[in-house]
């Protein structure tokens, strides 16, 4: 990242709502000590009886499928109705144990299915038949009358149904299924609205280990492209990072396999490449192509690989590997023309490469979260001259960005069941043009710090309310802050 400027008023005054968020993350929890740590120490019976409960069932249902007969018996079938029975009551504690150790509100937010939010996983959870989902958001975003040099931001505040989302999955029985997710967007499909599917494809679940998808699949690659239901994720508007560097929400059309083997789950796919006809200087955004007549030169490889080993914590990461050029032709040089060359012959490759990591740990209203991610691009000056872009407006040939987020459910200490309260701060930064070619330069503007601040009130699992404010800092000194309030909801 390069480094510049001084810090103006709107870093001042982030810096004071930080203060205050940090002392509500935690100086509020010595007040309520005295108070709760007979509470903790029962919990922690609670957790080491549910445990050992636990461990007994698992050994019983091993007994059960090892019975062996007397000399010269037939061997006895399983209880089909006991096994049933004892793995339910398995199911049961475990949820147990889970809310227990992370806090009601934490457990409920990781309930999902196969990598999706718990609404857009519902398909999976539920008998043969239909069934229906869905979650929305309402944004106000209210911008700062002037940018971080002084001049006025001429950006007009905003009020906005930001999407309104429905699911539809289908289960024909337990091995094949439909999912699907219909997005409106910006309340209609006039002044920039539009409807689009968001996903939907076919699984075949063979096994807990390996299962079948092909269809409109949300590329797994960092936190929100697969998890960005709003009552899942902390912030009224997704990070930066997860927006131009990995493009959330981020779909194309291909086929793969997914599975999970005890702690670790993985998904591996082959899809359509982005179109590098609509990369930017600010990020790979333009490129997705959203399975509408997406153009089929290049394919990618995507795959990714979580592990768990303890409930609340995730460390992970995901690679995407393949070509962007989707037909693109090499362009001819002025130099070449002057001196009677022959046009170069044949396409771009665009070799396009996206690696990311991100850790996770929720424990008893505490969440802290990370990411980083970087992007590296081929072909970089012939992509700019194909598409006729110079100077700053270079397509990055290196992109790379990362954030830290913390918030804490100060209601967790409390018992409040579903309700929530979380103060949160997230810091990132972000460059899409950490690298240029020759000839090129880096603009100042695409080098940007965001501070994050803000609280999430959930009255129920399924409404949240977020309010937050976002100090934006970069190189040119034309960041401009904003206060945002956001409604979401799931069911």
């Amino acid at each position: 990242m390069r480094k510049r400027w001084v810090a103006g008023k709107g870093r001042r005054r982030a810096a004071l709502w930080m203060l205050v968020m940090v002392g509500a993350l935690f100086l509020g929890t010595p007040l309520v000590v005295q108070e709760v740590e007979g509470d903790q120490a029962t919990e922690r019976d609670r957790i080491e009886a549910l445990e050992q409960e636990l461990t007994e069932l698992r050994a019983e249902i091993e007994r059960l499928k090892r019975a062996t007969p007397q000399a010269g018996e037939p061997a006895p079938a399983p209880d089909d109705g006991r096994l049933a029975e004892l793995e339910r009551r398995i199911e049961v504690l475990a949820e147990e144990i889970e809310k227990l150790t992370l806090g009601e509100a934490a457990a409920q937010a990781d309930r999902g299915d196969f990598g999706l939010g718990p609404a857009a996983s519902k398909v999976y959870r539920t008998g043969e038949g239909l069934s229906v989902g869905g979650y929305g958001e309402l944004l106000y975003e209210n911008f700062d009358s002037s940018r971080d040099d002084g001049a006025p931001s001429g950006r007009t505040d905003r009020f906005d149904l930001l999407r309104g989302v429905l699911y539809f999955g289908y289960k024909w029985n337990d091995r094949w299924l439909l999912n699907s997710e219909i997005e409106y967007e910006h309340g209609s499909t006039g002044s920039g609205g539009e409807v689009s599917v968001e996903f939907a494809y076919v699984d075949y679940l063979w096994r807990p280990a390996l299962g079948l998808r092909a269809g409109l699949l949300l590329v797994p690659m960092g936190f929100l492209n697969e998890l960005h239901e709003p009552t899942v994720f902390l912030g009224a508007r997704r990070p930066g990072v997860e927006t131009a560097i990995i493009p959330t929400a981020w779909r194309e059309n291909g086929l793969g396999v997914f599975g999970e083997a005890g702690a670790v789950t993985w998904r591996a796919y082959v899809v359509n490449g982005l179109d590098a006809a609509d990369f930017t200087a600010g990020g790979l955004r333009g490129g997705r192509q959203k399975g509408a007549q997406a153009k089929a030169e290049d394919f990618a490889l995507v795959g990714r690989l979580d592990w768990r080993p303890v409930p609340g914590v995730l460390v992970g990461g995901s690679a995407y590997f393949g070509d962007s050029g989707q037909g693109l032709r090499r362009p001819s040089r002025p130099e070449d023309q002057d001196e009677g060359v022959p046009p170069p012959r044949g396409q771009l490759d665009v070799g396009t490469r996206i690696l990311e990591a991100h850790a996770e740990w929720r424990w008893q209203g505490l969440e802290v979260r990370g990411l980083l991610a970087r992007a590296e691009l081929d072909e970089v000056a012939e992509l700019n001259a194909a598409l006729g872009l110079a100077g700053s407006a270079s397509v990055g040939e290196e992109m790379e960005g990362w954030y830290a987020q913390l918030g804490y459910d100060v209601f967790s200490r409390w018992g409040r069941g579903e309700q929530s309260l979380t103060p949160y701060l997230r810091w990132e930064e972000m460059d899409t043009q950490a690298a240029v070619p020759s000839g090129f330069r880096a603009g100042a503007a695409n080098d940007v710090e965001t501070l994050t601040l803000g609280v999430a009130y959930q009255p129920i699992a399924s409404v949240i309310l977020k309010i937050d404010h976002q100090d934006f800092e970069n190189g040119a000194g034309t960041g401009v802050d904003q206060f945002n309030v956001l409604l979401g909801y799931t069911f």
